[in-house]
């Protein structure tokens, strides 16, 4: 009954999303699937981290448009997220709810899925909010300033913002937790969550799939084509390395993370 329900609740918020034009159909079926499992399996806390990311990062995608209009020809996709977008983000919470609810005694699988939640909350926070930085961004590997919006370029404001959003996840992780370890529980995955949001833009930096505009004379993230219509041409980094799949292993490196300091934390105790 408990998945049932989780499925209904996971639907009303894909539909409500659909019609804010938050998600595209194919984003709200996923936001189903992956909200269905959440909500269904992981009960209210799991549904609150989730909630949490959702609800920031729609706001935030949205905030400030004027000063971000310029930007979108950097990034792979819009506001609007689709599925690969919703997966991305969600899925590996969706598969850790399905642990969870084969071993629901486990506290490893809790604080796993609160620090994976951390870590997009954090990158996407350090994404909307980084690039209205004055101060030009640096590529986190090398240091390099690079144009406002360039795949691994960070700024103190992102940075700072990334802490931020994976703080806020660490809260309410911390407050749902089970004994007294609430600054522990805490720290951790805010630890993780800002490790994942690193992570994120060093593989930005690095290896992820660049292209592009000879249009525009523009780096971008889409491929095939750039927003004025033109082709785009690879540059740098592994063409099957996606923006979908950085967002993946940002919420895989915030899980392993919080997993590792936890396990840490459990045997200094």
């Amino acid at each position: 009954m408990q998945l049932l329900i989780g499925f209904l609740l996971g639907a009303l918020i894909g539909f409500a999303s659909l019609k804010a034009r938050a998600l595209s159909l194919s984003g709200a079926l996923a936001a189903t699937l992956t909200g269905g499992l959440i909500f269904g399996l992981g009960g209210v806390p799991w549904a609150v981290l989730l909630l949490t990311f959702f609800i920031t990062s729609s706001a935030l995608s949205r905030a400030f448009k004027r000063q971000k209009a310029s930007l979108n020809e950097k990034f792979a996709k819009g506001s609007q997220r689709d599925w690969g977008q919703v997966l991305a983000n969600g899925g590996l919470g969706a598969l850790l709810a399905v642990a969870y609810g084969l071993v629901p005694q486990s506290n490893w699988v809790w604080i796993t899925f609160a620090g994976a939640m951390a870590a997009v909350n954090a990158d996407t926070w350090s994404t909307e909010l980084g690039v209205l930085s004055a101060i030009p961004p640096r590529l986190v590997s090398n240091g390099k300033v690079v144009e406002r919006g360039t795949s691994g370029g960070i700024t103190p404001l992102g940075t700072l913002s990334a802490l931020a959003g994976s703080a806020l996840v660490g809260i309410l992780a911390a407050t749902f937790s089970p004994g007294d370890r609430f600054w522990g529980t805490w720290g951790i995955v805010s630890l993780g969550g800002l490790a994942g949001a690193l992570f994120d833009s060093l593989l930005g930096a690095t290896v992820q799939g660049i292209y592009y505009c000879p249009i525009c004379q523009k780096e971008t993230e889409r491929h095939p084509r750039h927003l004025c219509g033109a082709e785009t041409r690879h540059v740098r980094g592994w063409r099957w390395l996606n923006n979908d799949l950085v967002n993946f292993a940002c919420s895989g490196m915030g899980a392993l993370v919080s997993f590792l300091v936890w396990r840490l934390f459990l045997a200094m105790q």
